[in-house]
């Protein structure tokens, strides 16, 4: 997996490696140690999955207690995410 950093601390653009052949394809989207290597030590205790038709507006969430990261797996096409950050001390508010 690559892992890219963003303008917005905290916020990473994780990269599969996706080996494919005639049959089909395999990726591998979670690795503890892969996520912990990268400086992201984290648990998922949650994964949602959603389907999406073209010109979709999914809703924009924000927490202030009981904060949780975002995950977002593009599967195919593509997909425009926009992220805001409103921590008010933040380099990037």
């Amino acid at each position: 997996m690559k892992f890219h950093k963003t303008p917005i601390a905290g916020a990473i653009l994780i990269e599969p490696q996706v080996f494919g052949d005639a049959r089909g394809f395999f990726m591998e989207t979670w690795r503890a140690e892969e996520f912990k290597n990268a400086g992201l030590d984290v648990a998922f205790v949650q994964d949602n999955h959603s389907r999406s038709t073209q010109w979709i507006l999914r809703g924009m969430h924000m927490q202030v207690e009981h904060t949780q990261g975002k995950l977002v797996r593009v599967t195919a096409g593509s997909v425009f995410d926009a992220i805001v950050d409103l921590r008010r001390g933040s380099p990037s508010f």
